[in-house]
């Protein structure tokens, strides 16, 4: 019997021809075959919003050569991706091919096992219309919005923007944010620290303000700073007056989904969720991983069977979790796969590591040991939280040690640090070595960056996991908002369109109507709602307020940043504007000139090789990165942020290696010359000293 199977991806095919024997071919669409138009709308709204699906260009002679192959075949299986867009494209080639859809031709797996599709082609199903008209309202949806909303932006604004039905809400939030930010009132504060010993111990540890006279307080300015640390000086011999200690459990995290996959990923490796998203296709075509797209936690009986194996055979029993732990039930969860593990625990990263690629690896790496930690016991820490009196003030101290390892055997990183108290007990005499009086500011909400804009809009049910990385990419590319320290911040662009929409169009930036239409979709995917009374629904509303909008709105004129760099042809003052690979400068006189030069942001730094400026460039991939004005003839390049500070040593440029807490700033002529240090050469005695100095 000759059988063709047809999937989304060349790389998934070939994966899945090596799990099949003789008589079975296997070939791919390269994603979707049909879709809307691009030139015009290509939805009836009259006639219950009928799509107009043509043939995507380029794939016609890839669809005549799938119908010549189906001819030739016994039956035909329909393997794209297990998603309601899997499901649209096993609709649409069922129709070009002449299968009946509601006839078994459709077989779908979660992992690229030999177990796993031999399992699906026993089980073949018909084609799931929910699905399909789930995905079809969606893609209509965001049609309607886009296609109607982005020609009055042109025409309101400037050519060349966008509006989305996701897009526009989450450019909004980013907004906000930043409103948020600029209305905050910084509130001052102090902090008042002491630096302890016990007798007979040398150890230091920090004892923290905590209480006066019983009550918890704050220290509001340096007058109350000044009059507490009076108090302590006179009473330097302290007494601990109770003790509590007690063991506490660190949890093992759940498996990952889609979500706190590309949250991790972020946080751990510094992907973004386009680049883990790409990197975790790849990974799940090869047969590494299961499906990559999921919301839930959940585990196939047989993969918590397999973790239970591996962990007794290479930690010892004594390390497996027993009890089950699930997640908790979330209105927005669709549970419709499990969540994304190894295909095989057994293939260990270090297994795999000659044969992926290095990002590959660690993604890999990433997934496979939150998978084995789920399934292993709590790491058990031994915690003491001591109170020490200082006449009528109370100090905290509090110190933990691990006692037992756990799930952070097999993932060291998740580990807390140790942060070990000398032996203490009621009564027993603490003496002054140090006072640390500090004063603070409240600081503002902090920006979004790719992690926490992800993990609210789960939260909040804004789009659904797969739609997180196109949705970043797409606000980041129509220059709505930019990244600054790799937080999200919007530009003057993104502020205008968003009031704009905010005034006219108040539905779609509203972050709760977002998430109703997304609980709409979902209702239409499980078949209890109507697709095309959804689309109803939406539909008279928009199309009232987009009359109104085409009616009462005025011309938004944006000011364009005019520069000092004058136009070689004509005289005048370039102004900065923005193409589709980013801001280059132009001359104000277009048409009658039309010089163009490449823009670069100048950061204030100097060039420690020739004494250019140094400016911020874009690599190829999209990463920031500092070099020196006068390329080609200087080469100096960096990945670290010049900073505004000069070196107190020698008075050169310092640059930023890092942020937040693993933040170094250094001089590069104090650290050695500037090809050495490029080339990683280690510092000498004495460079290692002035760096120490800078």
């Amino acid at each position: 019997m000759r059988t063709l199977v047809i999937v989304e991806s060349p790389a998934k095919a070939k994966t899945i021809k090596k799990q099949l024997p003789k008589g079975y071919q296997v070939e791919a669409t390269m994603g979707h075959v049909i879709d809307l138009p691009k030139s015009r709308l290509g939805i009836d709204v009259d006639n219950d919003f009928q799509p107009d699906y043509i043939t995507i260009r380029g794939k016609g002679k890839l669809l005549a050569q799938l119908k010549k192959d189906a001819k030739k075949s016994d039956r035909v299986l329909l393997a794209t991706d297990p998603d309601r867009e899997g499901e649209a494209i096993s609709w649409h080639v069922a129709n070009t091919l002449g299968i009946d859809p509601n006839s078994p031709c459709r077989i779908e797996f979660h992992e690229i096992t030999k177990r796993a599709i031999n399992e699906a082609i026993d089980h073949v199903r018909a084609v799931d219309m929910d699905l399909v008209n789930a995905q079809q309202a969606r893609r209509e949806l965001d049609r309607l919005v886009g296609y109607s909303i982005s020609p009055f932006l042109w025409k309101k604004v400037r050519r060349g923007l966008s509006a989305g039905r996701v897009q526009s809400v989450v450019t909004r939030i980013i907004v906000d944010r930043e409103k948020e930010i600029e209305s905050f009132v910084p509130e001052e504060y102090w902090n008042l620290d002491l630096d302890v010993t016990k007798g007979g111990d040398d150890r230091e540890f920090l004892a923290v303000f905590y209480s006066e006279d019983g009550q918890t307080k704050k220290i509001p300015d340096a007058k109350e700073a000044d009059r507490l640390e009076a108090i302590v000086k006179a009473h330097q011999d302290m007494t601990v007056v109770a003790v509590q200690k007690k063991k506490n459990q660190q949890r093992p995290p759940l498996p990952f989904t889609t979500s706190t996959l590309q949250q991790t990923a972020y946080k751990a490796l510094g992907f973004t969720s386009r680049r883990t998203m790409s990197i975790a296709q790849r990974l799940y075509e090869s047969g590494r991983v299961t499906y990559i797209r999921t919301d839930s936690t959940r585990l196939a009986p047989e993969a918590v069977d397999e973790a239970k194996q591996y962990i007794t055979e290479n930690y010892g029993e004594k390390y497996l979790n027993k009890q089950h732990r699930a997640a908790k039930k979330n209105k927005n969860i669709q549970d419709a796969h499990e969540a994304i593990r190894p295909a095989s625990l057994f293939n260990t990263p270090e297994q795999l590591r000659a044969q992926l690629e290095p990002e590959d690896y660690k993604l890999y790496r990433l997934i496979w040991q939150r998978m084995v930690a789920s399934q292993m016991a709590p790491a058990v820490y031994d915690v003491t939280r001591a109170d020490i009196a200082c006449g009528p003030l109370i100090f905290r101290v509090k110190g933990d040690t691990m006692q037992f390892d756990g799930f952070t055997k097999a993932m060291p990183s998740a580990a807390r640090k140790d942060n070990p108290l000398p032996v203490l007990e009621e009564g027993d005499r603490v003496h002054l070595e140090k006072i640390h009086k500090e004063q603070k500011f409240t600081n503002p909400p902090a920006r979004y960056n790719e992690a926490s804009l992800i993990k609210l809009l789960e939260e909040r049910g804004i789009g659904r996991p797969s739609t997180y990385a196109p949705t970043i990419a797409t606000i980041k590319s129509r220059n709505y908002v930019e990244t600054e320290n790799k937080r999200f911040k919007p530009t003057e662009l993104g502020i205008t369109v968003t009031q704009m929409m905010e005034d006219y169009f108040p539905d779609i930036v509203d972050q709760q109507f977002t998430a109703k239409m997304e609980t709409e979709l979902d209702n239409v995917a499980n078949g209890t709602e109507n697709w095309v009374k959804v689309m109803r629904e939406f539909y008279g509303p928009f199309k009232a307020e987009l009359d109104h909008a085409q009616v009462h709105a005025d011309k938004i004129e944006i000011k364009e940043e005019v520069t000092d760099v004058i136009c070689d042809k004509c005289g005048a003052h370039m102004v900065v504007k923005e193409g589709r690979y980013g801001k280059f400068l132009a001359c104000p006189n277009y048409p009658e000139c039309k010089n163009t030069k490449p823009y670069f942001e100048k950061t204030g730094g100097i060039c420690p090789k020739c004494g250019g400026d140094l400016v911020k460039r874009k690599s190829k991939k999209g990463r920031t990165f500092y070099g020196c004005s006068n390329y080609p003839t200087c080469d100096f390049v960096t990945w670290d942020k010049p900073v505004a500070e000069k070196c107190p040593t020698c008075g050169n440029t310092m640059f930023q290696k890092g942020l937040g807490k693993r933040k170094r700033v250094y001089c590069l002529q104090c650290e050695g010359e500037p090809d050495k240090h490029r080339k990683g050469s280690k510092s000498s005695e004495e460079t290692e000293k002035r760096r120490k100095i800078c």
